[in-house]
């Protein structure tokens, strides 16, 4: 099993290279499929639109949210292509890496004019 710090970096590593040849403006779901593919390419187990469960009160509801991709059960990747990252998105990944019980999360926006712009590395409660 890869340490989560080598995942993401394949990841990122995988983001730059789709960002520079097919650019920015295409729809969060063409950077999702294209990115899920070459990580998969690369070996990783990919799971797309994962359902995020949520549990309150004594209910539990099983699709609440879907990550938009879960790399290797352990990287969470969430992908926009708008013109600016809100505190909103990053709260979102925060969400999803406490509710999923996962330590390490990316953000990533593919509308910047480079791929370094749109990277947000985000954590729940990690320690390398």
């Amino acid at each position: 099993m890869k340490p989560i710090d080598l995942i993401t970096a394949d990841v990122v590593g995988a983001a730059i290279r789709i960002h520079r040849e097919l650019g920015p403006g295409l729809l969060e779901s063409v950077y999702e499929m294209v990115l899920g593919a070459s990580l998969e390419k690369q070996g990783y187990r990919i799971a797309r639109q994962h359902p995020v469960a949520v549990h309150y009160d004594g209910m539990h509801f099983a699709n609440a949210f879907r990550v938009d991709l879960l790399v290797d059960n352990r990287l969470v990747v969430e992908i926009k292509s708008v013109e600016q990252l809100s505190k909103a998105h990053a709260k979102q990944v925060l969400t999803y890496l406490r509710l999923l019980e996962q330590p390490v999360g990316l953000l990533l926006n593919f509308s910047c004019a480079t791929m370094k712009e749109g990277i947000k590395r985000l954590v729940n409660d990690y320690r390398p």
